[in-house]
C-alpha cells in the first residue's frame, strides 16, 4: 500500500502529518463557522458581550503560512526546549546522570513499583502547587533509559510524567497559571477549597499509579505487549554508561538540583517563567562544565548534538501551535465557546456541572493553554453557574477537570507533542495507552462535581 493509502485506510499518521491535517481541518471549518468575538477587559471575558462580527475568510493557503507563524508563536517553548537538549547533554557528558541511573537501578530494580507511585505523586505535586509542565521536558532523556534499564519501556516513562502532570492540573490546589486564575475570575476567594482538591489530587494520582502499573506488569510478563515494542531505541536513549558514583557526579547533581529549587523560589516570589529558566539550565550547563572538566570542544560538540536531537519536537511544537493560529486569524473561537456554552442555562444543578465538564473539555482543544482557557471560559461559566444554581466553586472544579484531563490527550497540547517526540511515542499509541485511563478520570470527576453540588462546595 502507498504512503498516502496507509494514511488513509488505516495504519495511523506519523505526528507531524497528523498535525498538518488537523491544521487543514481547522481552516476548512473557519469557511463555515461565523466570526464573532466577546468584548473584554484586557484578557478578561466581558459576560453576554458575545457578537458577530465581520471578518474576511482566510486565504487558501493560511494553512501554509500558519505553520511558521505557530513556529514564531511558540518561540519561547521551542528555543528551551532545544537548550534543554543541549545542557542536558552537556550535564550527561560528565557522567554524573548515567551514575545516578545506574545506582537507582541497583537499588529499585526489584521494586519498579515504588519507583513509578513515587515519581508520579512527584510529577502530580509539581504541576498542582507551582503549576510546572514545560518544566516536565528534562526529564525525559532521563526517565527513559532508567525505566528501559529496569525493564520497563518508554511508555511507562512519559506516562510517568504526563499522568502526574495531567492530574496535577486537573485537581491543582494552588497552580497558580491555573485555578487561582480561574477563581479571581469567578469572583471565588483564592485558594478556598483546597481540602477537597487535595483529596481528589491522591484519589485521581493512585489511580493512574494503578493504571501505569497494570500496563508495566503485562510490558515485564510479556515484551511483545508494550505498545512500543516495535520502536527503535538505539538512537542513544537506551544507552547507559554504568559508571561509579562519584563526588564530582555527586556535585553536579547537587547544582542541578539548587538550579531547580532557584527557579521554584523565582515562580513563587519573582513570576519567574521560561526565559529565567532557560538562563537557569545555560547557567547549569556552564557550571558543570567546568566542575567536570569537559574541554569546550567536547560542550560545544554535545551541547548542539543534544540540541539537534530535538529538532523534531520543535516542529511539533509549532506546528500544534498553528492549529491555534488559524483559528485565532479566522476570529472563530470565541464563536465556538459561545456556541457551546448556551445550552447550559437550562439545566439542572448536577447536569449543568457535567455540562460545564464537557464544555470545558471540547475547549481545551482550541485554547491548550490553562489560563488561556480560564480568561475566556471563567467568565461565561461563572454567571452560568449562578443561573443554573451551582456554586462558582464547581464551576472553577469543572474547568480545572476539563482543562487538566484532557492536556494528556490533545494534539494541539504543544507540550505533550514534544514529550511524546523526545520519547518516541507515536501519538496513536498514546492515546491507545491514555484513553482508558482518562475514562477511569471522567467517571471519577463527573462523581465529584455531582457530590460537589449536591454537598453545596
Amino acid at each position: 500500500m502507498n504512503r498516502v493509502g496507509s494514511v488513509v485506510f488505516g495504519r495511523a499518521p506519523n505526528s507531524l502529518v497528523l498535525l498538518f491535517l488537523l491544521i487543514v481541518f481547522a481552516q476548512l471549518a473557519t469557511y463555515v463557522i461565523p466570526a464573532g468575538e466577546f468584548d473584554r477587559d484586557g484578557l478578561r471575558v466581558l459576560s453576554g458581550t458575545f457578537h458577530l462580527v465581520d471578518a474576511d475568510p482566510l486565504p487558501p493557503f493560511a494553512f501554509i503560512t500558519s505553520i511558521p507563524a505557530g513556529l514564531a508563536d511558540a518561540h519561547d517553548i521551542i528555543f528551551f526546549v532545544l537548550i534543554v537538549g543541549g545542557v542536558l547533554a552537556v550535564v550527561r557528558a560528565t557522567g554524573a546522570i548515567d551514575a545516578v541511573i545506574g545506582t537507582a537501578i541497583r537499588r529499585l530494580g526489584s521494586h519498579p513499583s515504588v519507583l513509578v507511585s513515587g515519581m508520579v505523586f512527584l510529577f502530580a505535586l509539581g504541576s498542582s502547587t507551582i503549576g510546572m509542565a514545560e518544566e516536565y521536558v528534562a526529564f525525559v532523556p532521563i526517565l527513559v533509559p532508567m525505566c528501559l534499564a529496569l525493564r520497563m519501556d518508554a511508555m511507562v516513562a512519559v506516562g510517568i510524567i504526563y499522568v502526574g502532570a495531567g492530574v496535577g492540573y486537573a485537581c491543582a490546589a494552588l497552580n497558580p497559571f491555573t485555578v487561582l486564575i480561574a477563581q479571581d475570575l469567578a469572583g471565588v476567594e483564592l485558594a478556598s477549597g483546597q481540602v477537597v482538591r487535595w483529596l481528589l489530587l491522591l484519589i485521581c494520582a493512585a489511580i493512574g499509579v494503578h493504571h501505569l502499573l497494570q500496563y508495566l506488569r503485562r510490558v515485564q510478563q510479556n515484551p511483545r505487549l508494550s505498545l512500543v515494542h516495535d520502536v527503535d531505541y538505539s538512537n542513544g536513549l537506551n544507552q547507559l554508561n554504568r559508571s561509579v558514583f562519584t563526588a564530582t557526579h555527586f556535585i553536579v547533581l547537587g547544582i542541578c538540583a539548587l538550579s531547580i529549587l532557584l527557579f521554584v523560589y523565582g515562580v513563587m516570589v519573582r513570576e519567574w517563567y521560561l526565559d529565567e529558566l532557560t538562563a537557569i539550565l545555560l547557567g547549569v550547563g556552564v557550571v558543570t562544565a567546568l566542575i567536570g572538566r569537559l574541554e569546550p570542544t567536547v560542550v560545544a560538540t554535545s551541547f548542539c548534538r543534544g540540541a539537534a536531537e530535538l529538532t523534531t519536537t520543535a516542529l511539533l511544537i509549532g506546528f500544534a501551535r498553528a492549529i491555534q493560529v488559524v483559528l485565532s486569524d479566522a476570529q472563530v473561537i470565541d464563536t465556538i465557546i459561545n456556541g457551546i456554552a448556551q445550552p447550559l442555562d437550562t439545566l439542572p444543578p448536577a447536569v449543568a456541572a457535567i455540562g460545564m465538564l464537557v464544555v470545558q473539555t471540547i475547549c481545551n482543544f482550541f485554547i491548550p493553554s490553562g489560563s488561556g482557557q480560564a480568561f475566556v471560559t471563567m467568565p461565561i461559566m461563572a454567571p452560568l453557574a449562578d443561573l443554573t444554581g451551582i456554586s462558582r466553586q464547581v464551576a472553577v472544579l469543572a474547568y480545572q477537570f476539563g482543562d487538566g484531563f484532557t492536556n494528556m490527550v490533545v494534539p494541539t497540547n504543544a507540550v505533550l507533542m514534544g514529550i511524546l517526540a523526545i520519547g518516541q511515542i507515536p501519538y496513536h499509541r498514546w492515546a491507545r495507552f491514555i484513553i482508558p485511563l482518562l475514562v477511569k478520570l471522567y467517571v471519577v470527576a463527573v462523581i465529584a462535581l455531582i457530590a460537589a453540588v449536591q454537598l453545596g462546595y
